[in-house]
């Protein structure tokens, strides 16, 4: 229902264990070794060996470890595992700035920094809220299915629209962008929807980029070529500091 807290579950607990499968990822993973486990019993080796590391591969694609949040809401953190590979001056997307006639607040029609991130087929890809607040859009763009680290793919791509509104009516839009091997993006969020910093709010299967638009006048605090970890990496410090009380991780 709308209204209710997505809490991102991260406890910071010490030592390391193997990290937990999303659900959305079993189905995938069972079938695989369903289809070795069916190649070896018909002693078919040239199947069943490939089938079996491609299991491994799909489970590790799907991993969903926990993370350790910055408890501080004047951060805005990394929604994704990957690279920055491109920081640049834009427009945010329509679907972000216009009126959609809901009454829902919206992003200003001005130039922010865009900060993408790409993440390869090798990188975590549950996505994560970059501040706490209320889910105001949710929109989904269907397209095409370019490279991901191209720049035209943020307008060209099939994409989801995600804006957040802090406690204190900040505005911050982020975009899951489907790539050339990624072929669904899959929501966790709906509009209404409560989220802590660092929360998971969805993924996209199989390679992809997601774009932040930080707010007017920020500056990022990461540079292109930098690895990035979702609910972790800091990409910018916006508003008043004040330590997060009453907000699991």
């Amino acid at each position: 229902m709308a209204g209710e807290l997505v809490d991102n579950k991260g406890r910071g607990d010490v030592g390391w264990h193997w990290p937990p499968i999303h659900p959305e990822g079993r189905k995938f993973g069972l079938i695989a070794v369903g289809i070795s486990l069916a190649a070896a019993f018909m002693a078919w080796e040239t199947i069943a060996w490939p089938m079996a590391f491609l299991s491994l591969g799909v489970f590790a694609f799907f991993r969903d470890p926990e993370r350790v949040v910055p408890q501080d809401d004047a951060f805005i953190v990394s929604p994704a595992d990957g690279l920055v590979s491109l920081i640049a001056q834009v427009e945010p997307p329509a679907e972000l700035t216009m009126d959609d006639g809901s009454g829902t607040p919206s992003l200003a029609r001005e130039p922010v920094t865009r900060v993408s991130i790409f993440m390869s087929v090798f990188d975590v890809h549950i996505n994560r809220a970059p501040i706490a607040g209320t889910v105001r859009r949710l929109v989904y763009i269907p397209g095409k299915f370019m490279n991901a680290d191209l720049d035209k793919a943020s307008e060209d791509n099939e994409r989801q629209h995600i804006l957040i509104e802090r406690h204190d009516g900040l505005m911050l839009g982020f975009t899951q962008i489907a790539g050339l091997v990624a072929r669904r993006i899959v929501p966790f969020v709906k509009p209404g929807d409560t989220v802590a910093a660092g929360a998971r709010v969805g993924l996209i299967r199989f390679g992809s980029r997601v774009d932040v638009y930080l707010p007017a006048g920020t500056d990022p605090k990461v540079l292109v070529g930098q690895k990035v970890v979702a609910g972790e990496t800091i990409l910018a410090e916006v508003g008043e500091r004040r330590l997060i009380e009453g907000i699991a991780q």
